[in-house]
Protein backbone atom coordinates (compact mmCIF):
# COMPACT_ATOMS: atom_id res chain seq x y z
CA UNK A 1 0.00 0.00 0.00
CA UNK A 2 2.77 2.29 0.74
CA UNK A 3 4.25 1.84 -2.76
CA UNK A 4 0.88 2.80 -4.36
CA UNK A 5 0.98 5.99 -2.16
CA UNK A 6 3.96 7.31 -3.41
CA UNK A 7 3.83 6.14 -7.26
CA UNK A 8 0.47 7.14 -8.26
CA UNK A 9 -1.36 10.78 -8.08
CA UNK A 10 -4.01 11.36 -5.76
CA UNK A 11 -6.27 11.66 -9.07
CA UNK A 12 -5.10 8.09 -10.48
CA UNK A 13 -5.73 6.98 -7.30
CA UNK A 14 -9.60 8.11 -7.84
CA UNK A 15 -9.63 6.98 -11.07
CA UNK A 16 -8.69 3.45 -10.01
CA UNK A 17 -11.34 3.54 -7.57
CA UNK A 18 -13.52 4.19 -10.56
CA UNK A 19 -12.42 1.23 -12.46
CA UNK A 20 -13.08 -1.11 -9.53
CA UNK A 21 -16.61 0.12 -9.07
CA UNK A 22 -17.28 -0.08 -12.81
CA UNK A 23 -15.61 -3.34 -13.34
CA UNK A 24 -17.53 -4.81 -10.13
CA UNK A 25 -20.62 -3.39 -10.93
CA UNK A 26 -20.48 -5.12 -14.96
CA UNK A 27 -19.39 -8.36 -13.03
CA UNK A 28 -22.02 -8.45 -10.71
CA UNK A 29 -24.37 -8.39 -13.72
CA UNK A 30 -23.42 -10.95 -15.75
CA UNK A 31 -22.04 -13.93 -13.39
CA UNK A 32 -24.82 -16.16 -11.75
CA UNK A 33 -26.59 -19.11 -11.98
CA UNK A 34 -28.47 -17.41 -15.27
CA UNK A 35 -25.58 -16.74 -17.43
CA UNK A 36 -25.67 -12.85 -19.34
CA UNK A 37 -23.74 -11.83 -22.14
CA UNK A 38 -22.24 -8.43 -21.92
CA UNK A 39 -24.06 -7.87 -25.17
CA UNK A 40 -26.86 -8.16 -23.66
CA UNK A 41 -26.27 -5.59 -21.16
CA UNK A 42 -24.89 -3.11 -23.40
CA UNK A 43 -27.95 -3.78 -25.18
CA UNK A 44 -30.29 -3.02 -22.09
CA UNK A 45 -28.28 -0.10 -21.25
CA UNK A 46 -28.85 1.41 -24.80
CA UNK A 47 -32.52 0.71 -24.63
CA UNK A 48 -33.19 2.01 -21.39
CA UNK A 49 -31.08 5.17 -22.35
CA UNK A 50 -32.92 5.65 -25.15
CA UNK A 51 -36.56 4.98 -23.64
CA UNK A 52 -37.06 1.68 -26.07
CA UNK A 53 -37.70 -1.96 -26.48
CA UNK A 54 -34.15 -4.20 -25.53
CA UNK A 55 -35.60 -6.35 -27.48
CA UNK A 56 -34.48 -9.09 -25.54
CA UNK A 57 -35.95 -12.24 -24.22
CA UNK A 58 -38.10 -11.88 -21.12
CA UNK A 59 -35.99 -13.79 -18.97
CA UNK A 60 -32.65 -12.12 -19.67
CA UNK A 61 -34.48 -8.73 -19.08
CA UNK A 62 -36.16 -9.79 -15.68
CA UNK A 63 -33.05 -10.88 -14.23
CA UNK A 64 -31.22 -8.04 -15.17
CA UNK A 65 -33.91 -5.45 -13.81
CA UNK A 66 -35.88 -7.10 -11.53
CA UNK A 67 -33.55 -9.91 -9.81
CA UNK A 68 -29.33 -8.83 -10.23
CA UNK A 69 -30.66 -4.59 -10.75
CA UNK A 70 -31.81 -4.14 -6.81
CA UNK A 71 -29.04 -6.01 -5.84
CA UNK A 72 -26.75 -4.75 -7.55
CA UNK A 73 -27.65 -1.35 -5.81
CA UNK A 74 -28.28 -2.21 -2.35
CA UNK A 75 -24.73 -3.58 -2.08
CA UNK A 76 -23.40 -0.35 -4.22
CA UNK A 77 -24.88 1.54 -1.12
CA UNK A 78 -24.24 -0.44 1.57
CA UNK A 79 -20.47 -0.84 0.85
CA UNK A 80 -20.34 2.82 -0.15
CA UNK A 81 -22.14 3.51 3.50
CA UNK A 82 -20.23 1.46 5.32
CA UNK A 83 -16.79 2.56 4.33
CA UNK A 84 -17.49 6.34 4.65
CA UNK A 85 -18.50 5.88 7.98
CA UNK A 86 -16.04 3.51 8.86
CA UNK A 87 -13.50 6.25 7.38
CA UNK A 88 -15.19 9.02 9.19
CA UNK A 89 -14.64 7.53 13.06
CA UNK A 90 -11.17 6.29 11.92
CA UNK A 91 -10.61 10.30 11.75
CA UNK A 92 -12.93 11.29 14.41
CA UNK A 93 -11.56 8.46 16.60
CA UNK A 94 -7.72 9.38 16.20
CA UNK A 95 -7.61 5.43 15.35
CA UNK A 96 -6.95 3.21 12.40
CA UNK A 97 -8.90 0.22 14.15
CA UNK A 98 -11.70 1.75 14.23
CA UNK A 99 -14.53 0.01 12.28
CA UNK A 100 -19.00 2.18 12.20
CA UNK A 101 -19.72 -0.26 14.36
CA UNK A 102 -17.66 0.82 17.36
CA UNK A 103 -20.38 2.89 18.95
CA UNK A 104 -22.82 0.16 18.85
CA UNK A 105 -24.92 1.26 16.01
CA UNK A 106 -24.37 -2.64 14.67
CA UNK A 107 -25.10 -4.00 18.00
CA UNK A 108 -28.21 -2.20 18.41
CA UNK A 109 -29.41 -2.63 14.67
CA UNK A 110 -28.91 -6.28 15.61
CA UNK A 111 -30.73 -6.10 19.10
CA UNK A 112 -33.57 -5.14 17.02
CA UNK A 113 -33.61 -7.19 14.46
CA UNK A 114 -32.92 -10.19 16.65
CA UNK A 115 -35.88 -9.08 18.91
CA UNK A 116 -38.46 -8.57 15.92
CA UNK A 117 -38.09 -12.07 14.47
CA UNK A 118 -38.41 -13.38 18.31
CA UNK A 119 -41.67 -11.40 18.19
CA UNK A 120 -41.98 -13.42 14.57
CA UNK A 121 -43.13 -10.07 13.29
CA UNK A 122 -42.73 -9.57 9.38
CA UNK A 123 -38.97 -8.95 7.02
CA UNK A 124 -40.28 -4.49 7.08
CA UNK A 125 -40.66 -5.25 10.74
CA UNK A 126 -37.58 -6.75 11.10
CA UNK A 127 -35.85 -3.85 8.94
CA UNK A 128 -37.89 -1.19 10.62
CA UNK A 129 -36.69 -2.59 14.69
CA UNK A 130 -32.82 -2.57 13.25
CA UNK A 131 -33.01 0.67 12.03
CA UNK A 132 -34.30 2.17 14.88
CA UNK A 133 -32.13 -0.31 17.20
CA UNK A 134 -29.18 1.33 16.25
CA UNK A 135 -30.38 4.58 16.26
CA UNK A 136 -31.31 4.20 20.20
CA UNK A 137 -28.09 2.56 20.55
CA UNK A 138 -25.82 5.11 19.08
CA UNK A 139 -28.02 8.12 21.05
CA UNK A 140 -27.72 6.22 24.60
CA UNK A 141 -24.01 6.02 23.71
CA UNK A 142 -23.78 9.93 23.05
CA UNK A 143 -25.83 10.62 25.95
CA UNK A 144 -24.24 8.39 28.49
CA UNK A 145 -20.42 9.46 26.84
CA UNK A 146 -21.12 13.35 26.73
CA UNK A 147 -22.16 13.37 30.51
CA UNK A 148 -19.07 11.76 31.65
CA UNK A 149 -16.40 14.32 32.54
CA UNK A 150 -13.73 13.22 30.80
CA UNK A 151 -10.41 15.34 29.74
CA UNK A 152 -10.86 13.31 26.64
CA UNK A 153 -14.43 13.35 25.44
CA UNK A 154 -13.79 11.40 21.79
CA UNK A 155 -12.25 8.27 24.39
CA UNK A 156 -15.11 8.89 26.42
CA UNK A 157 -17.25 7.75 23.48
CA UNK A 158 -15.05 5.10 22.80
CA UNK A 159 -15.15 3.57 25.99
CA UNK A 160 -19.31 3.46 26.51
CA UNK A 161 -19.59 2.55 23.18
CA UNK A 162 -17.60 -0.99 24.05
CA UNK A 163 -19.04 -1.12 27.10
CA UNK A 164 -23.00 -0.56 26.10
CA UNK A 165 -21.98 -2.80 22.41
CA UNK A 166 -21.15 -5.23 25.49
CA UNK A 167 -24.07 -5.28 27.06
CA UNK A 168 -26.82 -5.15 24.03
CA UNK A 169 -24.75 -8.64 22.56
CA UNK A 170 -25.95 -9.90 25.84
CA UNK A 171 -29.10 -9.19 24.90
CA UNK A 172 -28.84 -10.62 22.03
CA UNK A 173 -27.22 -13.87 23.45
CA UNK A 174 -30.49 -14.31 26.07
CA UNK A 175 -33.12 -13.50 23.20
CA UNK A 176 -31.00 -16.28 21.03
CA UNK A 177 -31.50 -18.52 24.08
CA UNK A 178 -35.24 -18.34 24.53
CA UNK A 179 -35.65 -18.59 20.77
CA UNK A 180 -37.51 -21.56 19.08
CA UNK A 181 -34.72 -23.25 17.92
CA UNK A 182 -36.64 -24.82 15.11
CA UNK A 183 -38.15 -21.62 13.31
CA UNK A 184 -36.61 -17.99 14.93
CA UNK A 185 -32.87 -19.75 16.44
CA UNK A 186 -32.06 -19.99 12.10
CA UNK A 187 -33.63 -17.31 11.21
CA UNK A 188 -31.67 -14.63 13.92
CA UNK A 189 -28.57 -16.81 12.95
CA UNK A 190 -29.12 -16.09 8.96
CA UNK A 191 -29.78 -12.35 9.46
CA UNK A 192 -26.70 -12.03 11.82
CA UNK A 193 -24.24 -13.35 9.21
CA UNK A 194 -25.46 -10.74 6.47
CA UNK A 195 -26.67 -11.47 2.82
CA UNK A 196 -28.30 -9.47 0.10
CA UNK A 197 -30.42 -12.54 -1.19
CA UNK A 198 -33.97 -11.73 -1.65
CA UNK A 199 -33.54 -7.87 -2.25
CA UNK A 200 -36.28 -6.66 -4.58
CA UNK A 201 -37.11 -2.87 -6.02
CA UNK A 202 -39.29 -2.16 -2.84
CA UNK A 203 -36.52 -2.61 -0.49
CA UNK A 204 -34.19 0.40 -2.20
CA UNK A 205 -36.31 3.11 -0.53
CA UNK A 206 -35.36 2.22 3.13
CA UNK A 207 -32.09 1.83 2.27
CA UNK A 208 -31.43 4.51 -0.39
CA UNK A 209 -32.95 7.21 1.53
CA UNK A 210 -31.26 7.02 4.95
CA UNK A 211 -28.00 6.62 3.20
CA UNK A 212 -28.42 9.42 0.78
CA UNK A 213 -29.27 11.85 3.77
CA UNK A 214 -26.27 10.22 5.86
CA UNK A 215 -23.63 11.00 3.17
CA UNK A 216 -25.27 14.37 2.35
CA UNK A 217 -24.33 15.03 5.72
CA UNK A 218 -20.58 13.40 5.69
CA UNK A 219 -18.97 14.44 2.65
CA UNK A 220 -19.49 18.24 2.98
CA UNK A 221 -18.14 17.75 6.25
CA UNK A 222 -15.03 16.23 4.74
CA UNK A 223 -12.75 19.22 4.86
CA UNK A 224 -13.53 19.68 8.56
CA UNK A 225 -12.79 15.94 9.36
CA UNK A 226 -9.43 17.36 8.36
CA UNK A 227 -9.32 19.45 11.88
CA UNK A 228 -11.44 17.01 13.73
CA UNK A 229 -8.54 14.30 13.13
CA UNK A 230 -6.27 16.78 15.69
CA UNK A 231 -6.71 16.52 19.33
CA UNK A 232 -9.36 18.87 20.27
CA UNK A 233 -7.72 21.42 22.04
CA UNK A 234 -5.66 22.14 18.49
CA UNK A 235 -9.36 21.32 16.50
CA UNK A 236 -10.23 24.45 18.81
CA UNK A 237 -7.13 26.41 18.43
CA UNK A 238 -8.24 26.58 14.83
CA UNK A 239 -11.46 27.71 14.93
CA UNK A 240 -13.36 24.43 14.97
CA UNK A 241 -17.00 23.65 16.82
CA UNK A 242 -15.46 20.48 17.94
CA UNK A 243 -18.84 19.39 19.66
CA UNK A 244 -21.18 20.37 17.25
CA UNK A 245 -18.95 18.86 14.36
CA UNK A 246 -18.97 15.65 16.46
CA UNK A 247 -22.25 15.41 16.83
CA UNK A 248 -23.09 15.49 12.91
CA UNK A 249 -20.27 13.50 12.14
CA UNK A 250 -21.45 10.57 14.67
CA UNK A 251 -25.06 11.52 13.31
CA UNK A 252 -24.65 11.27 9.82
CA UNK A 253 -22.08 8.18 10.26
CA UNK A 254 -24.76 5.97 12.82
CA UNK A 255 -27.52 7.25 10.35
CA UNK A 256 -25.90 4.79 7.17
CA UNK A 257 -24.71 2.58 9.26
CA UNK A 258 -28.15 1.61 10.66
CA UNK A 259 -29.30 1.73 7.43
CA UNK A 260 -26.73 -0.75 6.18
CA UNK A 261 -27.07 -3.12 8.67
CA UNK A 262 -31.30 -3.14 8.63
CA UNK A 263 -31.07 -3.65 4.85
CA UNK A 264 -28.12 -6.48 4.83
CA UNK A 265 -27.80 -7.75 8.39
CA UNK A 266 -24.31 -8.02 10.32
CA UNK A 267 -21.31 -7.10 7.41
CA UNK A 268 -17.99 -6.84 8.95
CA UNK A 269 -14.30 -5.45 7.91
CA UNK A 270 -15.66 -3.92 4.88
CA UNK A 271 -15.66 -0.33 7.41
CA UNK A 272 -12.65 -1.23 8.41
CA UNK A 273 -10.47 -2.52 5.50
CA UNK A 274 -11.87 -0.26 2.83
CA UNK A 275 -10.82 3.30 4.33
CA UNK A 276 -7.31 1.78 4.40
CA UNK A 277 -7.24 0.80 0.73
CA UNK A 278 -8.56 3.88 -0.32
CA UNK A 279 -6.27 6.19 2.16
CA UNK A 280 -3.22 3.82 -0.05
CA UNK A 281 -4.56 5.38 -3.30
CA UNK A 282 -5.11 8.89 -2.32
CA UNK A 283 -3.44 9.94 0.54
CA UNK A 284 -5.12 10.59 3.88
CA UNK A 285 -6.67 14.48 3.57
CA UNK A 286 -10.38 13.18 3.89
CA UNK A 287 -11.43 15.92 0.85
CA UNK A 288 -10.06 12.73 -1.29
CA UNK A 289 -10.36 9.93 0.96
CA UNK A 290 -14.15 9.81 1.70
CA UNK A 291 -14.82 9.77 -1.96
CA UNK A 292 -12.82 7.11 -2.37
CA UNK A 293 -13.77 4.84 0.03
CA UNK A 294 -17.32 5.39 -1.28
CA UNK A 295 -16.04 4.02 -4.97
CA UNK A 296 -13.77 0.92 -3.05
CA UNK A 297 -16.67 0.37 -1.07
CA UNK A 298 -18.72 -0.14 -3.43
CA UNK A 299 -16.84 -2.01 -5.77
CA UNK A 300 -15.41 -4.20 -2.78
CA UNK A 301 -19.14 -4.95 -1.40
CA UNK A 302 -20.38 -6.21 -4.93
CA UNK A 303 -17.00 -8.31 -5.75
CA UNK A 304 -17.88 -10.33 -2.16
CA UNK A 305 -21.46 -10.36 -3.08
CA UNK A 306 -20.80 -11.86 -6.50
CA UNK A 307 -18.81 -14.64 -4.61
CA UNK A 308 -21.45 -15.13 -2.13
CA UNK A 309 -23.88 -15.80 -4.88
CA UNK A 310 -21.87 -18.07 -7.36
CA UNK A 311 -18.91 -20.17 -4.88
CA UNK A 312 -21.39 -22.75 -3.62
CA UNK A 313 -24.54 -24.40 -4.53
CA UNK A 314 -26.00 -22.94 -1.53
CA UNK A 315 -25.34 -18.66 -1.11
CA UNK A 316 -22.54 -17.76 1.40
CA UNK A 317 -23.20 -15.40 4.38
CA UNK A 318 -21.39 -12.00 3.30
CA UNK A 319 -19.67 -11.51 7.01
CA UNK A 320 -18.43 -15.20 6.18
CA UNK A 321 -16.11 -13.77 3.25
CA UNK A 322 -15.73 -10.11 4.66
CA UNK A 323 -14.06 -11.94 7.36
CA UNK A 324 -12.13 -14.16 5.05
CA UNK A 325 -10.87 -10.96 3.62
CA UNK A 326 -10.53 -8.98 6.77
CA UNK A 327 -8.64 -10.99 8.73
CA UNK A 328 -5.72 -11.47 7.10
CA UNK A 329 -5.59 -7.83 6.26
CA UNK A 330 -6.27 -6.68 10.12
CA UNK A 331 -3.31 -8.66 10.92
CA UNK A 332 -1.04 -7.46 8.16
CA UNK A 333 -2.10 -3.93 9.65
CA UNK A 334 -1.09 -4.89 12.99
CA UNK A 335 2.48 -5.85 11.34
CA UNK A 336 2.97 -2.81 9.54
CA UNK A 337 2.18 -0.74 13.09
CA UNK A 338 4.11 -2.82 15.37
CA UNK A 339 7.54 -1.47 12.79
CA UNK A 340 5.89 2.11 13.43
CA UNK A 341 6.32 1.29 17.23
CA UNK A 342 9.68 -0.05 17.06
Amino acid sequence: MLFLRQRLPAWAGMLTAGGVLLAATVLAFLVGRFPVSAGDLLQLLCATLSGQDSGLAPAVETVLLQVRGPRVLAALAVGAALSVAGAAFQGLFRNPLVSPDILGASAGAALGAVLAIFLSLGIFAIQGFAFAGGLLAVALVYALGAGLRSADPVLGLLLTGIVIGSLLGAGIGLLKYLADPYDQLPAMTFWLLGSLSGTAAPDLLPLLGPVAAGMLMLLPLRWKLNVMSLPDDEARALGAPTTLLRLLIVAAATLVTAASVAAAGIVGWVGLVVPHLARALVGPSFPRLLPASALLGGGFLLVIDTLARTLAPVEIPLGVLTAVVGTPFFIALLRSQQRGWA
